[in-house]
């Protein structure tokens, strides 16, 4: 009798522990924590390229537990990284957003404007200048935005290296927004979010992980020779015979990067263990914020903005940005395995995506026979500057250029009756004689025409009128402006505007979608399924196969 009972008190328990697991396992009707992981610069080929060597527990895991979405394109001409973040968080296109590029130059004074940049605000937290930036040149609101907006007791968590990349991805009024400080080597943020570092954030800093990691030495993670690209490196970076030599050596021998001989906390910008202390840096915000543990849903944005760098400095076809994305691959496992166990993959939903996309290096397109080559803007504008002269007489008729866009003096212009339409025009005309320039387009051109299609759509989609050139150019397929990187990302090209786009977690089933998805659908989709406003200047639309 007794031993009956004990059988039965066994089996109840057992029973209520796997309803119970069942629970545990029903999505709550809104997700607990949205996580959007941004890596910097993925092409979407790096999904298939570099699919054998990656594990079952990072991007393959997204991949076949998620939706992936493969046809999903940023629509505008100038793909730079700020003006992707800040398309993703707002809905919408650089023409009604405002962040046109990286940098552009400033019409009422001429001087170069960061994206970011911000003299009136002070660093929270390390070095003097390293938090001089703020959200103030995005002009819209972003999902992050409309999250605290509707449920004041949602946090909003922005992190990255990169300080544009962590401001862009938030939004003007996050709980806290994070980078880091490349001469003091600490996590630090800006006055205008904050006026002390919160103790979590703090106690991170104390660790020294950022000493930990500089001081590592980039070791390849497989044999060199498994490596697609083992046999072109040579022609990534120009160096000394002697210098090449010494670094294929360290390469055959496994070694990517030496160490530094002295600590300096740059080269974490453009190292792998960069996306390490990124990642580790996110899970203390979770854990400090303590993200995900009730009703109100929580947002996180994580920019890898190392694979950026890298890409730049050593071409998508390279031994470094191939080791980059193995190692990112397992830091990517490592974290989604600590979301599940924390958070709950039925509570936390993710986005991983990227910023823009990146072209091949002239040199590698060579190889292949195919075009390609680089636009030098220095001589350009020279003879630019000649023609002018020869044509309107002396003055200073051009004032900057910065990435495809020519700004103009408009004022030498009015001084000497000349119709500036007319003379952006003979500028247009003047550019398309120089070898890789596939279409230039005037400013005068944009405000009067509405293109609905085609690659002028996408030169209107990037134009701001306060804030775009009074020409934008176009190159060729396959080239690059020289201004000191290999390569670029920069155009409306299938390499710089098809990315990768995957969601996982709570309610999303596995599936891919091949219908077209344009990146200014992501935060009208998480809008969507939160029930909240979208974001207040958004043009894109919900993905249907994600909300039905």
């Amino acid at each position: 009798m007794k031993k009956s009972l004990l059988i039965l008190i066994i089996f109840i328990g057992l029973l209520n522990s796997v309803f119970s697991q069942q629970r545990m396992a029903i999505p709550s009707e809104k997700p607990k924590l949205i996580v959007e992981v941004i890596v910097s610069q993925m092409r979407y080929d790096y999904i298939h390229r570099y699919w054998d060597k990656f594990g079952d527990d990072g991007f393959k895991l997204l991949v076949n537990e998620g939706a992936f979405c493969k046809n999903a394109r940023f629509n505008y001409l100038l793909t730079q990284s700020y003006p992707g973040i800040a398309t993703i968080a707002t809905g919408s296109n650089p023409m009604v957003h405002g962040v046109i590029a990286n940098k552009w130059y400033s019409k009422s004074n001429g001087s170069l404007v960061d994206a970011v940049a911000d003299e009136k605000m002070n660093t929270i937290g390390g070095s003097f200048f390293s938090g001089k930036f703020s959200p103030k040149n995005i002009v819209t609101s972003t999902f992050g935005d409309e999250l605290s907006l509707y449920d004041p007791q949602s946090k909003v968590i922005g992190v990255s290296l990169d300080a544009g990349s962590a401001i862009l991805s938030t939004g003007h009024n996050p709980t806290g927004t994070y980078w880091f400080d490349a001469e003091k080597g600490n996590w630090v943020t800006s006055s205008f979010f904050m006026s002390e570092l919160p103790a979590w954030a703090d106690t991170f800093n104390t660790k020294k992980f950022a000493k930990l990691y500089a001081e590592r030495e980039w070791s390849a993670s497989k044999p060199i020779n498994s490596y697609d690209e083992a046999d072109t490196n040579k022609v990534k970076v120009p160096e000394v015979k002697k210098k090449l030599k010494e670094k294929l050596k360290a390469m055959l021998d496994g070694v990517i990067q030496k160490k530094s001989p002295t600590l300096n906390y740059a080269p974490m910008l453009e190292s792998p263990y960069g996306n390490l202390l990124s990642k580790d840096f996110a899970i203390a915000s979770i854990v400090g914020e303590n993200l995900g543990t009730d009703e109100h849903t929580d947002l996180l944005t994580l920019t890898f903005s190392v694979n950026r760098n890298i890409g730049l400095k050593y071409g998508p076809q390279s031994i470094e940005v191939e080791d980059t994305y193995i190692k990112l691959d397992k830091e990517l496992a490592h974290f989604l395995k600590f979301l599940n166990e924390t958070v709950g993959r039925e509570n936390v939903l993710v986005v991983l995506t990227s910023d823009q996309g990146i072209a091949s290096t002239p040199a590698y397109l060579e190889k292949s026979k195919i075009p390609g080559g680089y636009f030098d803007p220095n001589k350009a504008m020279a003879l630019l500057g000649s023609y002018l002269k020869a044509i309107y007489g002396q003055g200073n008729w051009v004032i900057a250029y910065n990435e495809k866009q020519i700004y103009l003096n408009h004022r030498i212009i009015d001084d000497s009756n000349l119709k500036l339409a007319e003379v952006q025009q003979k500028i247009a005309d003047f550019m398309l004689e120089f070898s890789g320039v596939s279409n230039a387009i005037t400013s005068s051109t944009l405000q009067s025409s509405n293109f609905t299609s085609g690659i002028f759509e996408k030169f209107q989609n990037s134009y701001n009128q306060r804030r775009s050139g009074d020409i934008i150019l176009n190159f060729e397929p396959g080239w690059v402006e020289s201004n000191g990187s290999v390569t670029s990302g920069n155009s409306a090209y299938s390499y710089d505007v098809h990315v990768p786009l995957i969601w996982y977690g709570w309610k999303i089933k596995r599936r891919s979608i091949l219908s077209p998805v344009n990146m200014t659908d992501i935060s009208p989709t998480l809008s969507t399924l939160l029930g909240i406003t979208w974001p207040n200047g958004a043009t894109g639309n919900p993905i249907r196969e994600l909300i039905e």
